[in-house]
């Protein structure tokens, strides 16, 4: 979100290689592309018209839907004052104009990667937890939210996606991009990966067969069920429950 045409222009030659870029030329119009798109990560100037990027910021940063982007603020101005005022909008990082290209590419890489651990510490998590993937203490009341919603409808074979959105107040698109941002995973993705979960725990404890804990964690076709631990888990479900603790 840029302003200026040439420093527009820059910034897309420097990161379209490696990312999508969608580009907007003042806050007003970044604000609108942000909550259609939820991108990975906003890279924004302060002094823009119409809506300057701290008023963004602040914003993005308050708002369920998007408050888990990474946000990075360009300006001119370098000031502690300046960059103090940017921090407290939720920004993850401050930079000053010019720019050196590396500089900005490392800042992008690394809160790329940041959100790339919380993701991986999702995948590692037999229960959600959303204390230890939350990037705000908003993505932990979406995450809350989300556990509750499942713990009504998850084992519902006929529970879709869209149904999953409108329980938690979004869009498909929406609630696609964030679960993907904080859990790696598209929404369906996910409600497969909790049943898995689940039926994993069921398989360490329960004397029911194969195809009783798949009806049981949502899924209606065994073989299916059977397919999709394999892949998650890299063994049979009959496989997995013979290493049940005695």
């Amino acid at each position: 979100m840029e302003d200026h045409p040439e420093v527009r222009d820059l910034l897309k030659n420097q990161f379209s290689k490696k990312y999508k870029i969608v580009e907007a030329t003042n806050g007003k119009e970044g604000l609108k592309q942000a909550m259609e798109w939820v991108p990975d990560l906003i890279i924004s100037d302060i002094m823009m018209p119409e809506m300057d990027g701290l008023e963004l910021s602040k914003i993005l940063k308050t708002d369920e839907r998007t408050s888990h982007i990474p946000i990075i603020l360009l300006t001119a101005r370098a000031g502690e004052e300046d960059q103090y005022k940017g921090l407290t909008t939720g920004a993850d990082a401050y930079v000053t104009k010019p720019f050196k290209s590396k500089l900005l590419q490392t800042r992008v890489q690394n809160l790329i990667e940041s959100r790339k651990t919380l993701r991986d510490r999702y995948s590692q998590e037999v229960i959600l937890k959303p204390k230890d993937i939350a990037i705000t203490n908003l993505d932990e009341i979406f995450l809350e939210r989300v556990q509750e919603v499942l713990d009504l409808k998850l084992t519902e074979s006929a529970f879709s996606t869209q149904e999953f959105a409108e329980a938690v107040g979004m869009s498909r698109m929406q609630l696609h991009r964030k679960l993907k941002a904080l859990t790696g995973l598209s929404a369906s993705e996910f409600v497969r990966s909790q049943r898995l979960k689940l039926a994993a725990s069921l398989l360490q404890k329960s004397d029911a067969n194969i195809s009783e804990i798949g009806y049981q964690v949502g899924f209606n076709d065994p073989s299916y069920f059977t397919k999709c631990f394999r892949e998650a888990y890299g063994v049979s479900p009959s496989a997995f429950s013979k290493n049940k603790p005695s």
